[in-house]
């Protein structure tokens, strides 16, 4: 059996006495940190010293065949540095060769930086996406942006501190200054804080410099009613400027959730005495 073990995202206190029973008796523990287990380990008292395995992102692939075999016989505890394995952590490739090969995967609830995120933020908790990283490269990241302008869920993202004033800063471009956005930095932990403002104010805060973890929770976009003709009329003004027929449909459909192809027939029914760009 694989056992997926929620740990604390920064309390020790918020570890179950279910993780603490596991580990107590636990042969063998693959770890995202072998290091980080370890101090785990010391600061729950545990005295117990299992088999501890390497399993991060480079490894894997390379590893999820052993341990699932492994698995057959004894019980495997998955871990990752904090919060539940699989989500932003290792651990897919491993829950998915497991259930190919019907081993038994289980899993210890726990701390999830995501859902204490949303829970505190104040934003509609009813309907929710996880996005985890947006990326790194700014064209990337602003392409990932404009693809979710139209996206009504309230949306959780993880953000390095060093890109926060960045990332929140396209947020702002991308969907208005005034989306209202919460930074969620060091959760759980000591200096824990919770920011409120729009996109616009957050950005300008951040830009002075943040640290720690951080989550961020951004509202989902309010509904839009565009009719098509609306919708058409943008399109043809986009034309107009330069922009592929193909690409304009695409850019109005994202920003005001009509159907791209109805855009693009609607548009080329509109402008019969021309040729599809």
């Amino acid at each position: 059996m694989i056992i997926l073990a929620a740990t604390p995202i920064g309390n020790l206190k918020d570890a179950s006495l279910r993780l603490i029973e596991v580990l107590g008796s636990a042969a063998v523990v693959a770890a995202e940190d072998t290091r980080v287990t370890q101090r785990l380990l010391a600061g729950l008292g545990i005295e117990n010293r299992p088999r501890l395995i390497a399993l991060h992102d480079h490894n894997e692939r390379d590893r999820a065949a052993d341990l699932v075999d492994l698995a057959r016989d004894q019980d495997v505890v998955l871990l990752s540095d904090a919060g539940m394995p699989t989500v932003s952590d290792p651990g897919f490739h491993l829950v998915e060769a497991a259930a190919a090969a019907g081993v038994t995967v289980t899993a210890l609830p726990g701390p999830s930086a995501v859902i204490t995120a949303l829970a505190v933020s104040g934003l509609p908790t009813d309907r929710f996406t996880f996005e985890g990283f947006l990326p790194r490269k700014p064209g990337e990241r602003m392409s990932a942006l404009r693809a979710l302008a139209a996206e009504r869920r309230t949306m959780v993202f993880f953000e390095s501190p060093n890109r926060l004033a960045v990332s929140l800063g396209d947020m702002a471009v991308a969907w208005g200054a005034e989306r209202r956005v919460v930074v969620c930095r060091e959760l759980t932990k000591m200096f824990e804080e919770v920011k409120r403002g729009t996109a616009a104010e957050l950005a300008a805060w951040a830009s002075e410099g943040v640290r720690g973890e951080i989550a961020v929770v951004v509202e989902g976009a309010a509904e839009r009613v565009v009719d098509i003709d609306a919708g058409v009329a943008q399109v043809l003004a986009l034309v107009a400027d330069g922009t592929r027929l193909k690409d304009a449909a695409g850019e109005v459909a994202e920003a005001t959730g009509l159907g791209k192809r109805d855009l693009y027939q609607a548009a080329l029914d509109a402008r019969p005495a021309k040729r599809a760009q």
